[in-house]
Formats: C-alpha cells, sequence, structure tokens
C-alpha cells in the first residue's frame, strides 16, 4: 500500500495549471481543502487504525487536493504517512484548530485588499492565486512559480490552544488566525522579488525576507515578527556587531530558518536585522514608489546596505 500512495500521490502533485494575473482582483483566494480535510478528519471514529487514517487522508484529501495543496504536498507536506504521523503526535492541537481554520474563508477581502495596496505601489506587480490549507506543522507560508500556499494549521493560536503537546519552536512560532492576511502579504512580496540566485549569503537572505515584512507592513497593516522585534530593540548594537562579523557568509545558524535557537533567543532574528535595513532604505528615500521599486530588484546586497545609511548608526 506504501509504494501505491506515494507513486498516486506523485502524480497527483505534478498536475496544475499556472494561476497569475496583473489585477489584483483577479487573483482567487482558495480554502476548499480545509474543508475536505474536517470531511475526512471527521470520518474517523475513536477506534481508526493507522491503516484507516493513512486510506481515509490519502483518498479524501490527498487525491482530490487543489493544485494548491498539490504544491504543498511536494514542497513541504511530504506524503500521506507524514500528515497522519503529524496528527498522531499532536492530537488535541489538531483538534483544537477546526474554528480557526475554517475562518480562513472569511479572509478573502481582506487579502484581496492587500492586493490592491501593492498595486498601487509597484506597477509591475503580479498577483498569483493564494491557497490556504492544512499541512505537517512545518510551514505557515511560501510559494511557487504559480501560487502563495499557506499552512493554516500555524496559524490555530487561541488562548484555549493546548500546548503540552508542542515544543519550544512551536510555542514561539504558532499565531492566531487573523495572521493570515499578513503572512500572504509576506509571501505576496517574496513572489515579487528579483534577486541574483547566486547569492545567498546571510545578508542577502535577511534582506529579502526582512523586504518582505517592510512591504507586507505597509500593504497589510502589520508583518508577523513583533515579538522579535520586541525582543531585539533594545539589543540593536550589539546585534548588529554580531550580524556585521557575519553577514557575507553563509551560516544562518542564530540568525534564520533554524528550529533550534538559544534560550531566551527568538529564532529568525535575520527577518527583523533584515527589516532595519530595509526600513532605514525606504524612510530615507524621497520617493517611495521608487524605493519600493529598488527594494524589490536589489543586484548587490552591500551596496544597498550601503545606501541604506544603516551602518552608520553604529559607526560603520
Amino acid at each position: 500500500m506504501r509504494r501505491t500512495l506515494l507513486a498516486l500521490a506523485l502524480v497527483a502533485a505534478c498536475s496544475g495549471v499556472r494561476a497569475q494575473t496583473n489585477h489584483p482582483d483577479s487573483a482567487r483566494v482558495i480554502t476548499s481543502d480545509i474543508e475536505r480535510f474536517w470531511l475526512t478528519y471527521d470520518r474517523l471514529g475513536p477506534d481508526a487504525t493507522e491503516e484507516d487514517s493513512l486510506r481515509a487522508f490519502f483518498e479524501g484529501y490527498y487525491l482530490p487536493a487543489s493544485p494548491g495543496l498539490r504544491d504543498f504536498i511536494e514542497h513541504r507536506m511530504g506524503s500521506v504517512y507524514d500528515l497522519v504521523d503529524q496528527i498522531n503526535a499532536h492530537p488535541r492541537y489538531y483538534a483544537s484548530i477546526r474554528e480557526s481554520t475554517l475562518q480562513a474563508a472569511s479572509f478573502g477581502d481582506e487579502i484581496r485588499a492587500t492586493y490592491r495596496a501593492l498595486d498601487s505601489l509597484y506597477d509591475a506587480a503580479v498577483f498569483p492565486d493564494a491557497y490556504i490549507q492544512i499541512g505537517v506543522m512545518n510551514s505557515g507560508g511560501t510559494y511557487t512559480e504559480d501560487r502563495l500556499l499557506i499552512g493554516a494549521e500555524m496559524y490555530g493560536r487561541t488562548a484555549e490552544t493546548p500546548m503540552d503537546e508542542l515544543g519550544d519552536w512551536h510555542r514561539a512560532v504558532l499565531k492566531p488566525v487573523e495572521e493570515i492576511p499578513h503572512v500572504v502579504a509576506h509571501e505576496l512580496v517574496h513572489y515579487q522579488q528579483h534577486y541574483p540566485d547566486s547569492v545567498r549569503t546571510l545578508l542577502s537572505q535577511s534582506i529579502r525576507e526582512g523586504a518582505a515584512d517592510v512591504i507586507a507592513e505597509i500593504i497589510s497593516g502589520r508583518h508577523l515578527n513583533a515579538h522579535v522585534h520586541a525582543w531585539a530593540n533594545p539589543r540593536e548594537p550589539e546585534l548588529w556587531a554580531e550580524f556585521r562579523e557575519r553577514m557575507n557568509g553563509d551560516d544562518f545558524t542564530g540568525w534564520l530558518y533554524g528550529g533550534d535557537r538559544e534560550a531566551g533567543r527568538p529564532a529568525d532574528l535575520g527577518y527583523w536585522m533584515g527589516y532595519q535595513v530595509v526600513r532605514a532604505y525606504y524612510d530615507r528615500a524621497e520617493d517611495k514608489r521608487q524605493a519600493i521599486q529598488e527594494i524589490l530588484n536589489i543586484e548587490d546586497f552591500g551596496a544597498f546596505l550601503d545606501r541604506s545609511g544603516y551602518a552608520s548608526r553604529f559607526g560603520g
């Protein structure tokens, strides 16, 4: 059965159609996979075996997946075995997120407003469909050539969320469902970025993420990393000194894309540092529309840092 399921999942993941537009109101927000997830979930009673769960989620969730869920399966989720493993490892958490995830369908107008806001600032903007689905608790958002992909299960946090099944990373990064329009805005900005593929340093990646946070804040009202800013802002000189020593290397430890973190130090501080640099660049620009154009089309990250004037705050 395992080989059959994996083979069929691969076939499903390879299908789909291109879905982007130059008009913000033509882009779609698709949440139908969330409804299919819960219909499948409800078919499994308390006595369901692992084999029952695998078959149910494969037939009820993987096979009829939307093009967006197929992309999410390929790039983030993995096989139906990975999904069932996560549900079994976090049963109380998954059971708690039904109401929050079903609210995702209500954010279409708010998401489209962020698309319109970007359209008003950036003439070259393109607008992909946004797909919101339930994944395996490893990605709040990403994008492919054609689509924005949001993991709704990462936005199920409430005051009543059971925390006992969660590790430190999940406790730090899980957010309430109201943040979904802002993560869509963040991924929408990533979709517009045109940067050299050959450059992957701590500086370049921090600016990439910081630019997405800055412009997402402009078009949606806020970014997703307020908790990181609250911790980092009082420590800015020390953090800049640490970052400056490592920014031209490719070791992201302690700054980006790491689930593990030092005690008391938030993950993904590179988002904050990149935000500081990009915000400095934007704030000093007289022509804000031109600044958006330049932020989304950086060719030399070192030169961009110099032009931002950020380093000069600390003597270079």
